[in-house]
């Protein structure tokens, strides 16, 4: 069946209304696709702090254990007690000095008894002294008599005994005279025994410190073989004994600062590193520093305190710990240079600082790396750097 004319009209002027087809080389220039961006942070120069951060208990730096010195004597009078503080020599405590004064009297009517026999044994050497040189003298005219035959061999032997008798007095007067000295000296000795258990019956403080325990009790026997008297911390001195991994443990030093914070106390104390123990605990694989307290403040014996430690402190190259990454060759950054292309680079590191690491070579100052790099981007990457303050 032929179509109408106006049918005909209508699908010309539709066709006459539809874009025409455009060609390859009307499109004009292609598209050019946009750099992902990604943050950079600038190597800049930074005061490093290389810090230890460890804890443990807060202990006296030395122990004193007050005694006494002299057994079986009641405790009379009690002077010291917990929390005081005292000096070196002060009396803590008196013990019943009775007995000690009985043994004192009898020993001085002894040593005054042992000093008369001293004398009197002088006397008997100093008569048997005279008693000597008279018979000595005596068998001298007797010989020279006998020489020129005016005495009689009996008078001469008679005369020679009578001078070896004298001798042998003597000899006796003298060995009883070093035995009543003996006898002297030997309780002149005892009596200054007595002497010097009578001042220990004093209890006095060995040191200078803070009591922080007290045994005795009025009335009690004192002896060296039970509990301490007194218990004192040496010049109040306290440090802490801090926990430290064996990595740690090879980074402290003796004279390393530190500042030690008490749990719910707003205050710092500074502290020395005092000692480092040379050996690791068996059980828990931790070895152990002592921090002494420069001023105990509120700190008390048997607090847990935390202690951070200063190892080393400089100036030096740093970035943030989210640009370096760690690869089986070592740490590495993502440089940017000034086209926007990405290449990766070897770093040595050093000092961890918070969210700060110190760069030691592979970097200049000035040169921009990627900030949270590693898995973002690749070697040769093209990028547009969108600066971040390194804080």
């Amino acid at each position: 069946m032929p179509r109408s004319p106006l049918l005909a009209c209508l699908s010309l002027c539709a066709l006459a209304l539809l874009p025409a087809p455009v060609s390859a080389q009307e499109t004009g220039p292609a598209v050019t696709v946009n750099r992902p961006a990604i943050s950079v942070v600038t190597a800049t120069s930074a005061p490093l702090r290389d810090r230890i951060y460890t804890g443990g208990l807060i202990q006296p730096q030395e122990t004193v254990l007050v005694t006494p010195l002299i057994e079986g004597q009641s405790v009379e009078e009690l002077l010291a007690d917990v929390g005081q503080i005292v000096k070196s020599g002060d009396v803590l405590a008196r013990l019943s000095p009775t007995t000690l004064e009985l043994n004192r009297s009898q020993l001085l009517a002894s040593l005054a008894a042992a000093n008369a026999t001293v004398a009197q044994a002088e006397a008997q050497v100093t008569d048997a002294e005279a008693s000597l040189a008279e018979a000595e003298r005596a068998a001298a005219r007797i010989l020279s008599l006998q020489e020129r035959g005016n005495a009689s061999e009996a008078a001469a032997d008679q005369a020679k005994t009578a001078s070896v008798s004298a001798l042998a007095r003597l000899t006796v007067a003298r060995q009883s005279l070093e035995a009543a000295k003996a006898q002297a000296a030997s309780t002149a000795a005892q009596l200054a025994n007595v002497e010097l258990n009578l001042s220990r019956t004093e209890v006095r403080a060995p040191v200078a410190g803070e009591i922080v325990a007290r045994n005795a009790q009025l009335g009690g026997v004192a002896s060296a073989a039970g509990a301490p008297m007194f218990t004192l911390i040496r010049d109040g001195a306290l440090e802490l004994r801090a926990e430290l991994s064996a990595t740690d443990l090879l980074r402290i030093a003796p004279g390393q600062s530190a500042e030690l914070r008490l749990p719910g106390g707003r205050e710092t104390l500074s502290a020395t590193v005092r000692l480092v123990e040379p050996a690791l605990d068996l059980n828990s694989r931790l070895g152990y520093a002592r921090l002494a307290l420069d001023a105990p403040g509120t700190a008390r014996a048997g607090m847990y305190g935390e202690a951070v430690v200063l190892v080393a402190e400089r100036e030096g190259l740093a970035l943030p710990l989210t640009a370096v990454t760690s690869g089986p060759r070592g740490a590495f950054v993502m440089v940017v240079d000034a086209e926007g292309r990405v290449s990766r680079r070897s770093v040595t590191t050093g000092i961890r600082d918070g969210d700060l690491v110190e760069i030691l070579s592979g970097l200049s100052e000035g040169e921009a790396v990627v900030a949270r790099a590693g898995s973002f981007v690749r070697e040769g990457d093209q990028i547009t750097p969108v600066t971040e303050q390194t804080e």
